[in-house]
């Protein structure tokens, strides 16, 4: 569905986006991920036309975007970082606003924004003013702005900035909805959780390259890291560190009286075990699991969110 080329952007002196590929299929969530100031909105901007590149291709359904930009528009939704409403409208008011934009015909406009107000759970408040709503209820008009002409392919840039969990979760049924329907859908964010929950597939961007991409099972092979687990103990003795130490020849010691031991949640029951049978009481269990925050600082050395 679409095929970035060798990606450049430059602001200045600023390489904000240096020489990136990558390839989106048809029907996927695909997520990029990577701190502020990585490069994310710039790649998007690019891919929506609102940027145009130094260097590099994008094709969209196959359409050479730099050459039909016009045509490529009509096969994408653009839900951009910032919120985009007249706050002295209504819902309603917004949406004919963005749909004449759109160039939608007016028979068809009536029941397009009915479709995209009952979508984002949004139906019985598209009377009141968008000054009215909440931050979560604006984004959410935002994403309903973005799909009034039934895109094929959903460009979303940070769109749980700044709100309330049930807003977040709200977006998230509405992403997978679509999802299930066949839209493509790219997803830019610093929220690592977010891309776990709903990405088919994820390329780490970081200082405008991207260094990694895969599915989850695939980035996480990138890395030696491995799953740990913590244990807490009431008492640790050096006796009892070196007897662990024969039964588990993974563990070490963290500090005073607690111990690492890499194993994965299957083995668990044979650490707990080891431990019961050298009398240790266990005060606390902590599991470390292989995330992309920990994919992250392994590949670039510090935390996704510095």
């Amino acid at each position: 569905m679409i095929q970035v080329q060798n990606l450049s952007k430059s602001f200045q002196n600023i390489k904000a986006v240096n020489d990136i590929s990558f390839t989106i299929d048809k029907g996927e969530i695909f997520g990029l991920l990577g701190p502020n100031g990585a490069g994310k909105s710039t790649t998007l901007n690019m891919m929506s036309t609102i940027l145009k590149s130094d260097t590099g291709t994008i094709h969209i359904d196959g359409i050479h975007l730099n050459e039909n930009s016009k045509e490529c528009k009509h096969l994408i939704g653009v839900v951009p970082q910032e919120i985009s409403l007249y706050e002295d409208l209504s819902a309603y008011q917004n949406l004919l606003f963005w749909g004449n934009l759109y160039g939608i015909p007016s028979k068809e406009m009536k029941e397009s924004i009915h479709t995209v107000l009952k979508l984002i759970g949004l139906l019985d408040r598209k009377k009141d003013l968008i000054k009215t709503y909440s931050g979560g209820m604006k984004r959410r008009i935002n994403i309903a702005a973005a799909l009034l002409h039934n895109p094929k392919v959903l460009f979303m840039d940070e769109p749980t900035v700044g709100i309330d969990p049930q807003s977040r979760n709200h977006i998230f049924e509405v992403i997978e909805t679509l999802n299930k329907q066949g839209m493509t859908i790219v997803y830019t964010t610093h929220y690592m959780e977010e891309v776990e929950r709903l990405c088919d597939r994820i390329a780490i961007i970081d200082s405008g390259k991207i260094i990694a991409q895969g599915t989850q099972s695939q980035l996480k092979g990138l890395v030696q890291t491995k799953e740990s687990i913590q244990f807490e103990f009431i008492f640790l003795s050096e006796s009892n560190v070196n007897q662990l130490r024969e039964v588990l020849p993974h563990s070490m010691v963290q500090n005073e009286n607690k111990l690492l031991v890499e194993c994965t949640v299957q083995e668990l029951s044979k650490v707990i075990t080891a431990c019961n049978e050298l009398q240790l009481s266990i005060k606390d269990i902590q599991l470390n699991k292989v995330n992309l925050e920990s994919i992250f600082l392994s590949l670039t050395g510090k935390q996704l969110r510095d």
